[in-house]
């Protein structure tokens, strides 16, 4: 694919992220590419003769967007550039890196490499999030969870799950975490859940803290419309994120409605890059 303009996000400040962006900007100029760099003061200082435009601009014209930061950094520009369609590439310069997987000090090799086709493209899907708010309807994306919990940390809800319509318990815990296979590697790890490989299609729902010993994660198609129905219980409410990064409240009586987005994102890597290898990496499989 020839890439004629590219965006650069970068939701996080600081001067890593600034040099970073200064050395990918350099890269794309160098290959006559048009470069667009989301407004932030950040941009303003460190690009100042590039022309700056919102995300949703951006992923109009762009060819490919280039996040530079952490995971988190690539989970909220993941829910941005997905409904357009526009591949994500990731610079990191967070901590662990799962999903940004261009090394900041190898960037001028592996993005010349990936502009001359030299990569690979991950397809993930993402969670879509629906329940009523008040007098509408408040709905969201998530690439790695969609998480009910507890608006009080020293009270557990009660909530009935539906797959498809069909009962399939009455669950008394702090929560539930409704993980993609993207997401397995994130807070539903944490909280117990299987690792499961990017491309399965397949939701995994993880308890957390359940009051009872016999729930344990439970891996559903990923073709399944879940329901989530808070108990009436005056004074138990709760809260629905995603990604940790959006948050609604819930109220007793309400049903959170989650099934996977209509659209995909595409996950661009540098060649050589695989599942098996970030997680020797990342999770220590290597060590001893």
């Amino acid at each position: 694919m020839a890439f004629k303009q590219v965006g650069i996000f970068a939701s996080i400040s600081g001067p890593l992220v600034a040099e970073s962006m200064l050395r990918v900007a350099a890269v794309l100029k160098a290959q006559g590419i048009e470069v667009r760099v989301e407004q932030s003061e950040l941009a303003a200082a460190t690009l100042p003769g590039i022309k700056a435009q919102s995300r949703e601009v951006i992923c109009q014209t762009a060819d490919l967007v280039i996040a530079i930061g952490g995971d988190g950094s690539m989970l909220s520009a993941a829910r941005d550039v997905t409904p357009f369609g526009v591949p994500l590439l990731g610079i990191n310069r967070g901590r662990l890196g799962f999903l940004a997987d261009v090394s900041p000090d190898d960037i001028e090799t592996q993005l010349n490499a990936v502009l001359l086709g030299d990569s690979e493209t991950e397809t993930h899907f993402l969670l879509q999030g629906r329940f009523a708010e008040g007098e509408g309807v408040a709905e969201a994306t998530a690439l790695n969870e969609v998480t009910v919990h507890s608006a009080t940390m020293s009270r557990m809800i009660e909530f009935d799950l539906y797959i498809n319509d069909v009962f399939v318990y009455k669950q008394s815990s702090d929560g539930l975490i409704i993980s993609s296979p993207t997401g397995s590697t994130a807070y539903a790890l944490s909280a117990g859940g299987p690792i499961m490989h990017p491309s399965l299609d397949a939701m995994v729902l993880v308890p957390m803290f359940p009051h009872s010993l016999n729930s344990r994660p439970l891996v559903v198609p990923g073709d399944s419309e879940l329901r989530i129905t808070l108990g009436n219980k005056v004074g138990a409410e709760a809260k629905v994120s995603f990604d940790s990064q959006l948050e609604f409240r819930m109220h007793p009586g309400e049903s959170l409605h989650v099934k996977k987005h209509a659209k995909t994102l595409s996950l661009v890597h540098p060649r050589g890059q695989d599942f098996y290898g970030v997680c020797r990496s990342k999770l220590g499989w290597a060590s001893r």
